[in-house]
């Protein structure tokens, strides 16, 4: 029986530099998809299958999806606390991202990401995920390391 509150996730914090911002010192809107990123190859380096093992297994991973939704602003010298949640693993990769001041406590941007498995030598799309990855993410669901 599949625990449905258990997830892989990870956080960072990271101080907002001025040139993410705007003349308003408000972090630009195409920053948070930055934001996400950085929460996002945090989550794969602890998983254990970041972008340089995806090369190296043979698969690449492009976005094919972003949905974001902002609720307030980042400034200049917030500290993000930046959330990523793996909830899709088996046929695609689908990670939901939480942004917050870590400062206040409050939430700034929700957002959700796919990326589709494509096979680097053939090109084409795949309709799983590879072995290596399925492998790396049930051992670690199974270890219940990583409770929401």
């Amino acid at each position: 029986m599949k625990d449905e509150n258990l997830y892989l996730t990870d956080e960072i914090e990271f101080k907002v530099d001025f040139n993410d911002c705007d003349p308003m010192r408000i972090v630009w809107h195409g920053n948070y998809i930055n934001y996400c990123e950085r929460a996002r190859c945090s989550l794969l380096d602890k998983i254990g299958y970041n972008y340089i093992e995806m090369e190296k297994s043979g698969y690449m991973f492009p976005v094919t999806e972003v949905k974001m939704k902002y609720m307030h602003s980042l400034r200049f010298g917030d500290t993000c606390r930046a959330k990523a949640i793996l909830v899709e693993w088996e046929n695609l990769i689908k990670i939901n991202f939480e942004l917050y001041n870590a400062d206040t406590g409050e939430m700034t941007t929700k957002a959700t990401v796919s990326q589709m498995c494509v096979d680097m030598n053939s090109g084409e799309t795949q309709f799983f995920c590879p072995k290596c990855w399925a492998e790396k993410v049930k051992k670690l669901l199974e270890s219940g390391g990583f409770r929401k």
